[in-house]
């Protein structure tokens, strides 16, 4: 009877059309023939005459290149490109290899968005494993020849990969060591209820945010707030309570990614803006940008604490919370510091002094990693202990975005959906504050599927000169398309704080995932409603309007 059941049950467990977590087949096939379909129809006209636009504003040329075209030819037909420059025939220089031509060339631009969306499909439905869809984008990046072969791997290992790699890291020495109840007693010692932690914690961390590296930050503070979701649902015997996860996590990545206004000093995506409006003869100091910024920052993480108190509190499985006894009952039946503690202390300063020190230009991976090595040297943590909390899929989830930039850029397909994206602003949303409402919803659309620095790299050089045609100040252009890029709250490639977010976020006894991909969609969305919202009720039309322009 148990063989005929095994026999019974077999087909079913191994059923190919059967969908489970990280396997959708269903899903997959649709996604496939869709990605199909694009690669075969031919690229429209718009994304021709770009690629053979002369020097296309928002694109950086190579030096002897003058159109997208040719900068393409130059990096993957570099000895035919030289041939035809130098006057020779290109069967001479390279036998069988010849140019591409506009059409070849904008239809590798079509396939690396179509790239992006289906990675972006496959990522928020979970068709297939996260890890599955990281190396996908890495081989159909690959498959149609859109990098060089050895600048597939660089473009997988950006500076931003090895910080997360590395913060990650460093969270699991943090934890192994306590150290992260004794910072969480720093931190959380006057939040006693869900309250005061939405409406005093939040808008703290946000301006904090808008000084320190918002990802460093959200970094050190999951650990704590991890530990403090376990004892709080331990305290009321209760075995899992996602709203409460769901609170804290995104509650403190949404506010602090929406900190990046309040100063130049907030990520690279200030600095780019600020090199552009020099550039443009406008140029902006740091203590003008704070005073046309920093006022969105507090009444912004406001919102966000009452939208996700409001809608995840009456959810709650526990009463409450109360972070600050938690973390002070916790650090009283730890031992005296000292010891491993005390060097993974020494550690973590030096870290943090290295981030400000060195800045973020010189990048912020290197002194994370120089961090992780000093660990290993110490006896802080094991190999085992890496692997064991290190989330290495949502490693590998941002470092194909990170790829997918890079593609994107290269290619003219991050150009083309900007372009694309203003031309399909109406009339009135390209005069005025008209204008800068249409920025900001153009640059907080396409922050999430791209870096914040690759989205107001590519925009500034479009938006900029539309502010002298619609006779608007041009800081006011430049500064929204920086603060809208500060919205990337529904897609977890968005920006390191929700990659980090997302693989930190575990419970701590149980390592079981506490966040899903769609949780981005469902509450980051709605925020990043919000957060347009306010950018046009509170700053344009607020306080902006007092003020010297």
């Amino acid at each position: 009877m148990s063989a005929h059941a095994a026999i019974v049950q077999s087909p079913r467990e191994t059923s190919f059309w059967k969908n489970k977590p990280g396997y959708k087949p269903i899903l997959f096939i649709i996604a496939a023939v869709v990605f199909t379909a694009i690669v075969v129809l031919p690229p429209p006209q718009s994304m021709i005459d770009m690629v053979t636009q002369i020097s296309p504003p928002g694109y950086k040329l190579d030096r002897g290149c003058t159109t997208i075209v040719e900068a393409v030819n130059k990096k993957l037909r570099p000895k035919a490109f030289s041939a035809i420059k130098q006057e020779k025939s290109v069967s001479s220089a390279e036998g069988e290899e010849s140019l591409m031509d506009a059409e070849e060339v904008a239809g590798i631009a079509k396939i690396m968005i179509a790239i992006l969306f289906l990675a972006a499909f496959l990522w928020g439905t979970e068709a297939l494993p996260l890890g599955a869809t990281d190396i996908i984008v890495g081989v159909l990046i690959y498959l149609f020849a859109i990098l060089p072969i050895n600048e597939i791997s660089q473009a997988y290992m950006k500076d931003a990969v090895f910080f997360i790699f590395g913060i990650l890291a460093v969270a699991v020495g943090v934890a192994k060591t306590g150290l992260d109840k004794r910072i969480g007693l720093i931190l959380l010692s006057r939040i006693k209820s869900a309250k005061s932690f939405a409406f005093v914690f939040f808008p703290m961390f946000a301006i904090a945010a808008a000084f320190l590296s918002e990802h460093a930050l959200v970094a050190l503070l999951i650990p704590v707030l991890m530990g403090v979701y376990k004892v709080s649902c331990n305290m009321h015997g209760v075995k899992k309570d996602r709203a409460l996860a769901i609170f804290l996590l995104l509650g403190v990545c949404f506010a602090a990614n929406h900190g990046g206004p309040g100063s130049p000093a907030a990520g690279g995506r200030n600095a780019i803006m600020v090199g552009y409006l020099m550039e443009y003869g406008m140029p902006i100091t740091f203590l003008q940008w704070m005073k046309y910024g920093m006022p969105f920052v507090p009444l912004m993480s406001v919102v966000i604490g009452a939208y996700m108190y409001i809608r995840l509190k009456p959810r709650f499985k526990v009463p409450d919370i109360n972070p600050s006894e938690v973390v002070k009952a916790e650090v009283a039946n730890m031992p005296k510091f000292g010891g491993k503690e005390a060097l993974m202390a020494v550690i973590l300063v030096l870290l943090i002094i290295g981030w400000i020190v060195l800045g973020e230009e010189a990048g912020l991976g290197g002194p994370t990693l120089y961090a992780v090595a000093a660990m290993f040297i110490c006896r802080i943590v094991t190999w085992d202990d890496i692997q064991a909390g290190v989330a290495f899929d949502v490693v590998g989830l941002y470092a194909a975005a990170c790829a997918m930039g890079v593609g994107l850029k290269f290619t003219g397909g991050a150009l083309w959906m900007a372009k694309t994206f203003v031309g399909f602003l109406p009339d009135i949303m390209t005069k005025g504050d008209g204008l800068i409402i249409g920025v900001s919803l153009l640059t907080g659309t396409m922050t999430n599927f791209m870096s914040d620095g690759a989205t107001v790299a590519a925009l500034g050089p479009i938006v900029l000169p539309m502010a002298t045609l619609a006779n608007v100040h041009v800081w006011k252009v430049g500064l929204i398309t920086s603060f809208s890029s500060s919205f990337a709250n529904f897609l977890v490639v968005g920006t390191p704080n929700n990659a980090i977010a997302f693989g930190m976020g575990r419970d701590p006894e149980t390592g079981e995932r506490l966040l899903e991909v769609m949780d981005f969609v469902k509450y980051g969305l709605p925020v990043t409603i919000l957060a347009w919202l306010v950018l046009w009720g509170w700053t344009v039309f607020g306080y902006w309007k007092f003020m010297s322009w």
